[in-house]
């Protein structure tokens, strides 16, 4: 099979930022285009599956050469880590694989497992190396991975049911919660523990699985029986299923996208477009296997040769586990990127010499990206942020993060914070032009460069980042900044190399194609990576996926005049306020979370009410300083008795809606869409209380029934002013 030869793939030169994408002459049509992607599946040297990616990382480095890590639990009580990272080499990774992949494939032959359509294997666990080894195993014997959030408790019923599972591997501590719900799945057989059981706990749960008729194993018992059958991989071809893998379930029940060998390879290749990073990555993973953006990316470290660290499992450790790695790439979401921005925003409006130097050098920096494209400077990187490069190791040179579009103010803080490039993208649909990325862009990576966390005085460092944005249908490739585009702030960039794109009318909400200066509507992939139907859900396949092969995905977006997208509305969670007005809640819920007071938000419309409503929950920090302010006596954030208090206190509650008014006349909301009551809670909106996905996106009818007695309690009020107000 052929390797490509030159990973990743550095954009041209002479690439033209004014013309990031054409219009495909010819393919104008009502309601439809067509066009072909750069980068698909009969490329030359194309990956068409994913056991190619690792024959190409394989082949880069020697077999010694360390592959997947983890920091070694030196001690159970109290927790304690080792300071350093044990490795599995690239050789010790391809006999494990063979091995668990061997075992798997026998155990299916003789009837040991399975009995569904497919060869379904379920994976129940955080991040470690063993998630790794057994996804690439079930890739090279044609199994097909059903990958499970390791948040999900009894939730995995309805996932195991759905996918007929037989055989799941899960962490340890989950052996004897998959046993107490066996009545709930009948299909399964067989439990196999990520980790060696100890002698006892392996006695017992054997005997309980015996009990119920589910065999309970482990992966060292597995290996052996792979190491007395061994097979030689098998490379499926590109329309083979690799894994079914569910949506994050943000409004309704998650849906189960099925994936190709040829879709995940095909994305993973065209993410390797346009990174000018020579040398083998070396990545910190803490984003969740289980969904695919962190499963794209540690694929594309596979694909290049890499090394993947796994966190210890504990936020609070994370930064600790990066300055043991000393990784050179860090994936990041932004969620965390919009909270670095919240706390630089109050780190400019500290008072005394500190504030001051720090808001003199952020305005120097920002003059000088939007006047001349350059984010670094030789004076201000060295003395306001020189104690940024030992938090996250020393060596970062790329940030990557995906799944939401960030403000334009966000974006050029980032920018000068890191020194740096920020890269935006997003997967959109809409109707009329069909574009794709023609020209590319090659800009040299600043050297020394810094990003600035400026929360509870952290700092970070790194040379450049990409912000992404995609779905799990299209596996978290669609468009993309390109690096060193002044112009970029606002929009999500251009398509990437492998993603056709066209715009489709909106009628209800104004969007047309034919609308000036830019065509606007909602937006539609196509390509070689983007999915092919849901699992046994026909009516939602049919919602998403027209009869052209166009994946819609419920953005509305504009092409502006250097063929950037900007996303402007939401055709999904959109309401119509009683006067008979559009809001996209989630654009909203966005503009507003920018505001440093606000750690939390959730916007909330009612179709017979002519205003919004908002929840919030305040960054503690900043809750204490504005308390304190109010009080005039010192408040810790620690405090939560005095927090609780702080929140009932309306002359507290009137600074936060000071703040966010302030800020919905920075970011230019209409009048319809400011929030014009709101109710503040110091209780966090969690996975664990059932109000955010494990991907941490807001669960809107779940946050809305738990607080449903405080919000309809202001709904219930008389009209309010114009300014907002709180119960």
């Amino acid at each position: 099979m052929p390797i490509p030869a030159v990973l990743p793939v550095p954009y041209p030169p002479n690439a033209n930022r004014n013309k990031q994408s054409v219009e495909v002459p010819g393919t104008k049509k009502p309601g439809q285009t067509a066009a072909f992607p750069f980068v698909s599946l009969s490329s030359p040297d194309a990956f068409v599956n994913v056991v190619e990616l690792f024959d190409s990382g394989r082949q880069r480095v020697d077999g010694k050469h360390p592959m997947l890590g983890w920091r070694p639990v030196v001690s159970q009580n109290p927790l304690k880590y080792a300071d350093h990272y044990e490795w599995l080499s690239w050789d010790t990774v391809d006999m494990r694989r063979r091995q668990v992949g061997s075992a798997l494939h026998k155990l299916f032959a003789d009837g040991v497992v399975g009995g569904g359509p497919l060869r379904t294997v379920g994976i129940y666990s955080g991040n470690c190396p063993a998630w790794q080894v057994v996804d690439l195993a079930t890739h090279a014997y044609e199994i097909v991975s059903v990958t499970l959030y390791d948040t999900l408790g009894k939730d995995t019923v309805g996932n195991i049911n759905h996918t007929e599972m037989s055989v799941i591997f899960v962490a340890n501590h989950h052996v004897a919660s998959v046993l107490k719900l066996s009545s709930k799945i009948p299909t399964l057989k067989m439990i196999i523990a990520m980790d060696q059981l100890p002698t006892e706990s392996k006695t017992i749960l054997t005997a309980w699985g015996e009990q119920v008729g589910i065999k309970v194993t482990d992966i060292v018992e597995l290996e052996e029986i792979g190491k007395a059958n061994l097979r030689e991989p098998i490379y499926p071809s590109s329309d083979a299923v690799i894994t079914i893998c569910y949506t994050s379930g943000t409004t309704g029940n998650p849906k189960g996208v099925v994936m190709t060998h040829g879709n995940l390879a095909n994305a993973v290749h065209a993410q390797m477009y346009g990174i000018d990073i020579t040398e083998l990555p070396v990545s910190i993973a803490f984003l969740p296997l289980a969904h695919c953006y962190g499963r794209m990316i540690e694929l594309s470290i596979i694909g290049r040769g890499g090394s993947i660290g796994y966190w210890s499992g504990d936020p609070l450790r994370l930064l600790e586990d990066m300055q043991i790695l000393k990784p050179n790439m860090m994936p990041a979401v932004p969620r965390i990127l919009n909270r670095i921005y919240q706390a630089g925003m109050a780190a400019a409006e500290l008072p005394g010499v500190k504030g001051a130097l720090f808001r003199h050098a952020l305005s120097v920096k920002l003059d000088r990206l939007h006047n001349t494209g350059v984010s670094t400077h030789a004076i201000w990187d060295r003395i306001v942020f020189k104690k940024v490069q030992a938090v996250l190791g020393g060596n970062v040179q790329l940030v990557s993060t995906g799944s939401a579009p960030m403000s334009p103010a966000a974006i050029d803080f980032l920018k000068v914070a890191l020194a740096s490039e920020v890269v935006e993208g997003k997967a959109i649909r809409a109707e009329g032009v069909t574009y794709y990325t023609t020209d590319f862009m090659h800009g040299p990576l600043s050297q020394g460069a810094i990003f600035l966390v400026w929360v509870f005085g952290l700092h970070t460092y790194t040379d450049f980042s990409i912000i992404r944005y995609g779905s799990t249908e299209n596996i978290g490739t669609a468009t993309r900044v390109w690096f060193n585009d002044v112009a970029s702030a606002g929009t999500v960039g251009a398509p990437q190399v492998n993603t056709e794109l066209k715009l489709v009318d909106v009628p209800a909400m104004g969007y047309t194609s034919e609308d000036k200066p830019h065509p606007r509507g909602e937006i539609c992939i196509r390509g070689d990576h983007c999915f092919a139907q849901y699992y046994k859900d026909e009516a939602n396949t049919k919602a998403t996926i027209d009869e052209d092969g166009w994946q819609h995905s419920g953005d509305v977006g504009l092409i502006d005049e250097s063929g950037r997208l900007k996303i402007i509305d939401r055709v999904k969670n959109i309401m119509k306020l009683s006067q008979g007005e559009y809001v996209a809640l989630e654009r909203v819920e966005s503009l507003y979370s920018a505001c440093p007071v606000v750690a939390q938000l959730y916007v909330h419309g009612d179709s017979l009410q002519s205003y919004l409503l908002g929840l919030v929950i305040p960054d503690p920090v900043q809750l204490a300083a504005i308390a304190s302010r109010v009080w005039g006596t010192h408040v810790s954030d620690k405090d939560t008795v005095a927090l609780d208090r702080a929140i009932q206190d309306p002359k507290v509650y009137g600074a936060i809606l000071d703040a966010l008014n302030k800020q919905a006349r920075l970011v230019g909301l209409q009048g319809f869409e400011t929030i014009k009551r709101i109710h503040l809670s110091n209780e966090l909106l969690t996975v664990e209380n059932g109000c955010m996905t494990p991907t941490l996106k807001l669960k809107r009818k779940d946050v809305y029934s738990k607080f449903k007695k405080e919000l309809d309690a202001l709904y219930a009020l008389p009209e309010p002013s114009s300014k907002a107000v709180k119960l």
